[in-house]
This record gives structure tokens, sequence and C-alpha cells, in this order.
């Protein structure tokens, strides 16, 4: 019997040694709802593990997680499993800025969307490349200037129950696959301990 996607990715990041070449392929080879299906299944040890092995492995560029031929203002989903204790499904909307270029952007706006949004806020961000590593930050110290049509309206991260969701955070993503990041999220400069998966729509 063939195993599933998700217990296939499961067996593939519980190895003594994650081999990163053959996660991205592996997930490269899936369909996106199988991709959704298999990441969500992802639990904390693993995901922390896979963020190990994967600084390094490829660079993440805005670009990919927007890709150009995507319109300025538009969202890009990318769905989310998170290592907390509840909740742990969401989603991460990006879209490129208006003027900035498609191929090369300097910068995204975002916002998270899911069950707890009308509680902690939306959690805007800019997202940029990283200074030190061939990463992107998800930097919620930063909103937007404005919010795209359709969008939730601008709130800031340090008002309000968003204050302890995404007050102060910078997430760090790293490739895994062609649709796929893992993230990890600090505060102040901390790391929390807390990581997640992203697999962004087709």
């Amino acid at each position: 019997m063939t195993d599933s996607p998700s217990a296939a990715l499961l067996a593939l990041l519980g190895e003594d040694e994650i081999e990163m070449a053959r996660v991205a392929a592996f997930l490269d080879g899936l369909t996106h709802v199988q991709r959704v299906e298999a990441t969500r299944n992802v639990g904390r040890k693993p995901q922390q593990r896979l963020y190990r092995a994967a600084q390094g492995f490829a660079p993440v560029r805005l670009e990919e997680l927007v890709p150009p031929g995507v319109g300025d203002g538009k969202a890009v989903r990318h769905f989310g499993k998170n290592s907390l204790p509840a909740f742990t499904q969401f989603e991460k909307r990006f879209c490129r800025p208006p003027g900035q270029d498609p191929e090369a952007p300097d910068e995204l706006w975002g916002f998270n969307h899911g069950i707890l949004q009308p509680l902690t806020g939306p959690g805007y961000y800019v997202a940029r490349p990283s200074p030190d590593a061939p990463e992107v930050l998800v930097d919620y110290n930063r909103v937007p200037p404005e919010a795209p049509s359709g969008w939730p309206p601008l709130r800031s991260n340090e008002v309000g129950l968003g204050r302890f969701v995404y007050g102060f955070m910078i997430d760090t993503l790293r490739r895994v696959s062609e649709h796929v990041t893992i993230g990890s999220a600090a505060r102040r400069g901390k790391d929390l301990g807390s990581w997640f998966l992203l697999t962004r729509e087709p």
C-alpha cells in the first residue's frame, strides 16, 4: 500500500539527517492540494528539524513569494501550519506594492488570515530580504502605508491582543521547495521556539 503524501513527508523529515533535495523533489511532485495536506500534518519537532536543515539549502526571493505575473496589490495565499498548541492552521497573504519591479521587488506587503483575526487583528507586516542571508524577513514592526483593495483595515501590531501575537516580531523564512517555505519567529531579536510551514498557491 502506497503511503499518503503526509506519511511520506513525515518519513523524510524523520530520517537521522534530513536530505533537503529529496524533500524538495517530493513536495514539487505533489499537487497543490496534496502539498497543503502534507505540510499541515507536520508537527512541532519535525518543523524545528526542517528549519535547521533548510539553512543555506536554497535562497528565498520576494519574486517567488509573489510571482512576477501576479498583478500589483493582488493577494497570493500561502497556506500555513504553525507549531503552537492550538489554532495551528492559518494563511499569510502577500502582495507586491504598486510601483515595485515585478522581477525584483524591494518589499512585499501582507497580513495573517485565520480564525483568531477578529480578536488579534490582521497582523500586517512588510516582507523584505534579509541583509545577512538569502532569506526573507517578515517584519511586523512595519505596517504597510495603505491596505490594498479588499484587505482588512490597517491596524498597528502594538495595540490590543495583537500586541501579544504579532508585537515586536520578525519571522525568518527559508526555502524548502518551489512552493514551500519554513519560518521561525523571534520577538525583539529573541528566538521564540516557534516554527511554521507555508505552502504557496500555484
